[in-house]
């Protein structure tokens, strides 16, 4: 595993064989650290007018914990197929451990220090959900649930009010134009929120 170089006083861009993955920042940490992972680094390119996505994983060993550096900037729907063929080939490994999980990396801004969010059992798909009730990030940062604007204050307060006779099944779904920034702070949200986030609809 190579070392990550934090190269400004904010933690919030790696240089990796001299590409820069410039991260999110936020206002808080969920994790501050992992020991025995290996990173992959998704970085932001363009050619012309189009937003290409290069990713680095020759450093992941599938028997440690796998830190995603993924630059903020990258739309989900370039983003998202990467998570899904890395996930898929990590649980496919016949070294993988049981114990290891996934994180995403983000910089807190307030402590100054790198923070990770565990991604393991969240489960991304390409389409809209067929069945519960979505939870829609726009990629404007409005919030919409079943179709209703919902202010992001409000957001566990409206859900807890919603009518059922058994516990609802919310999915959490975003804009596939969005940013990976965008994804990021509403898990960190959600987590802080206590809403579970299991499965993740980008389109």
């Amino acid at each position: 595993m190579k070392k990550i170089i934090l190269i400004i006083g904010f933690w919030s861009l790696f240089s990796c064989q001299e590409k820069e993955v410039l991260l999110p920042q936020l206002d808080r940490t969920i994790t501050a650290t992992i020991e025995d992972h290996s990173p992959i680094y998704m970085f932001f390119k363009t050619e012309a007018t189009d937003t290409l996505i290069n990713v680095n994983r020759k450093n992941a060993i599938s028997s440690t914990h796998w830190i995603f550096n993924i630059d903020k900037r990258l739309p989900l729907r370039l983003v998202v197929p990467e998570i899904q063929k890395l996930q898929a080939k990590k649980e496919g490994s016949a070294h993988k451990s049981a114990a290891s999980e996934n994180y995403l990396s983000y910089s807190d801004s307030i402590q100054k220090q790198l923070a990770f969010i565990s991604f393991t059992k969240v489960i991304f798909t390409l389409d809209e959900p067929k069945f519960g009730i979505p939870i829609y990030f726009a990629k404007n940062n409005t919030i919409f649930v079943n179709s209703t604007e919902v202010k992001k204050a409000d957001l566990v307060l409206y859900l807890a009010q919603l009518p059922g006779n058994k516990p609802l099944q919310f999915n959490f779904c975003f804009d596939k134009n969005s940013t990976y920034e965008n994804l990021v702070k509403n898990l960190v949200f959600a987590q802080t929120k206590g809403l579970q986030v299991a499965h993740v609809f980008v389109y």
